[in-house]
């Protein structure tokens, strides 16, 4: 009834673009799962660029999709590009403790695809939940978008400050240790299987709890970033969309960044910098100020473009050797 609820106030164009955008989705990850990685393998880095720029272009081209049918020629998509590229970025954090729990349980790398795969596809309906609950009580209590401002204000200083080398324990996940206690589950990955019968019983493997553990840790970015796209548009069909095409391309990110994901540092300072600045255009609506939606989309872009290039430019070791020099002049 909630889904029903909200897409009944759908215009006839989202509504056809949803039916594409369903189609879309279900098509290529049908494909994907059925054609291309039917058995466990490797992903190349050649394959993941391929795969990335396939998603880059599949989203772009939806974006202008949006252009054609939106009445207003130009706002909506402006409010897409802005939520997907927000996503987008705040998905490389999440890309970084994926890693690390693949690393920390010893996955094999052959596993690695269909462990996203079916992380992704989770995200796809857990997201959707989050963001059409969040729509209905944004509609029942407008006031709800200002909580939501103060805490990206919050996650934006928060996250700058906050140390990138933080060390993540995926022991400590409660949801995790539930899992632990009460389903049965052997030590054996048993081929890359999620469930498996040993000795006329079936068992969850560990594979399955990596899987709870990316789910669990995905709804946790969520909580950053839903909010974040509702600071940018409260149209749910767009919030939607943007955030299910960035999570999508997610899965090949994935594979093409986790080798040099360490080298973009100062990616971490500007989604903050993008956080504070999404939180604070929220809250100037109570003063009835409102930022064009074109500005936003500029400084977002400006923000990630300049944290790329810096940490490339100016490579970590020689902005921390930069940062104990000036601490020991100021000791001396």
């Amino acid at each position: 009834m909630l889904l029903f609820s909200l897409f009944r106030n759908q215009s006839q164009e989202e509504t056809i673009l949803f039916g594409v955008f369903s189609v879309v989705i279900f098509v290529f990850l049908l494909v994907d799962l059925g054609v291309f990685n039917k058995s466990a393998h490797k992903i190349t880095t050649k394959s993941a660029l391929y795969q990335s720029i396939f998603w880059v272009l599949v989203s772009t081209v939806f974006g202008y999709l949006v252009y054609l049918y939106d009445p207003g020629k130009g706002d909506a998509m402006v409010e897409y590009f802005s939520a997907y590229l927000t996503e987008y970025a705040l998905s490389v954090d999440n890309i970084f403790v994926i890693l690390l729990i693949l690393k920390y349980f010893s996955v094999k790398e052959e596993y690695y695809h269909k462990i996203l795969f079916w992380g992704i596809l989770g995200a796809v309906v857990f997201r959707g939940i989050f963001i059409f609950v969040g729509a209905y009580f944004i509609a029942k209590w407008h006031f709800i978008l200002y909580i939501f401002g103060v805490f990206l204000l919050y996650s934006g200083i928060k996250i700058y400050f906050e140390d990138s080398d933080e060390k993540i324990d995926p022991e400590k996940n409660p949801i995790l240790k539930l899992c632990r206690k009460y389903l049965p589950i052997t030590n054996d990955e048993m081929g890359g299987k999620f469930m498996a019968k040993v000795n006329g019983k079936w068992m969850f493997t560990p594979l399955f709890l990596i899987i709870v553990l990316i789910e669990t840790t995905d709804l946790i970015f969520a909580v950053d970033s839903i909010p974040a796209a509702f600071a940018i548009t409260q149209n749910e069909f767009l919030i939607y969309t943007s955030n299910i095409f960035a999570v999508l391309g997610l899965r090949a990110m994935f594979f093409l960044l986790s080798g040099i994901i360490d080298k973009f540092y100062l990616l971490q300072k500007g989604l903050s910098i993008i956080l504070f600045f999404i939180g604070a255009k929220m809250l100037l609506e109570i003063v009835h100020y409102e930022i064009a939606p074109q500005l936003s989309f500029a400084v977002i872009i400006v923000t990630l473009t300049f944290s790329i290039v810096l940490s490339v430019i100016v490579p970590q070791k020689l902005s921390a050797n930069v940062d104990d020099d000036s601490s020991d002049k100021a000791n001396d």
